[in-house]
């Protein structure tokens, strides 16, 4: 059995349709396990029109997604975890596929297909997958690092399943962060065990662009920077293909928010650790951009995207 493993805060105009697009899967061997991190709207009275006896509602004070997820694969009976948050959504052969990885796959612990992206006005987006070490419809992602610096995220988290023994010897997802918990726990995975991959973008992550974007203008690193030193420790313990640059590619992330904040002597500094660990042009750019006012750096990043 595959148990649907979904955190819940107050999603209540998107969770009926989640939850559909799990009940509509051509493969029917699974349980719901929806955790209620503590909502205020009336999300978990949606849940509960529902009515079919593999749905579980577990309730916890608000204390994050990761403690939302972990809560969730704690409670699980199922042998493998698929994820999927509250406002995202799966195809009907999204678990059907993911099963049938298991079985064609049984070397791995991980199992991922390709997803795609749809904004409020229902456009739908491709992602843009590069450098995968296969031509066939699917198999064993064998560089995730690589894939992942020149692509958008391989591994997304309403698009993974894993066995629940592999995500309890990791701990879980990690607590204490508050942005990227998930880019952590796909590093970890991907250093550890081997991962299936399907090209079906099976999954569909649902996103309003303009709460996005101000929740992105919003944001400010972490001041420690947890998740760059977990990623260091990773490359200490396995020197994956591509993990060089995918560590320097998270600095130069941290650095071009701290530019657009106006906060140089902190962009400096992540742009000094990014050239470490892979100098190219690129890096080179936005340690100038440190030393440029702040309105010509606005409208070089407005014009770059």
């Amino acid at each position: 059995m595959i148990s649907v493993v979904i955190p819940l805060y107050n999603k209540e105009s998107q969770i009926n349709q989640t939850i559909q697009s799990v009940l509509r899967q051509s493969f029917q061997d699974f349980e719901i396990v929806v955790v209620d991190d503590g909502s205020t709207d009336n999300s978990v009275s949606e849940v509960k029109r529902f009515n079919d006896s593999r749905i579980r509602i577990v309730s916890q004070t608000n204390a994050g997604v990761s403690a939302a997820r972990n809560r969730g694969i704690a409670e699980a009976k199922g042998e493998f975890i698929a994820l999927l948050d509250g406002d995202d959504e799966w195809k009907p052969d999204y678990l059907a596929t993911q099963y049938a990885l298991t079985e064609k796959y049984p070397e791995c612990d991980v199992f991922a297909t390709d997803y795609e992206f749809r904004s409020a006005d229902g456009k739908t987006t491709p992602t843009i997958i590069r450098r995968l070490p296969f031509d066939s419809e699917d198999g064993i992602l064998i560089n995730y690092f690589e894939v992942a610096t020149h692509s958008h995220p391989p591994l997304w988290t309403s698009a993974v399943m894993f066995r629940k023994s592999t995500i309890e010897s990791l701990g879980g997802f990690p607590m204490g962060i508050k942005s990227g918990e998930d880019l952590l726990t796909w590093a970890r995975l991907a250093c550890r065990y081997k991962i299936a991959y399907s090209r079906k973008p099976l999954a569909v992550f649902i996103f309003d662009e303009t709460i996005f974007n101000d929740d992105q203008k919003k944001r400010l690193p972490e001041s420690v920077d947890i998740i760059g030193n977990e990623l260091k420790k990773l490359l200490q313990l396995n020197n994956a293909p591509g993990i060089k640059e995918y560590i320097a590619i998270w600095h130069k992330m941290r650095s071009r928010i701290f530019i657009t904040k106006n906060i140089r002597a902190k962009a400096i500094r992540e742009c000094i650790k990014s050239a470490k660990y892979d100098f190219n042009i690129k890096i080179v750019f936005f340690f100038i951009m440190c030393f440029l006012p702040h309105k010509i750096n606005t409208i070089l990043f407005n014009r770059l995207g």
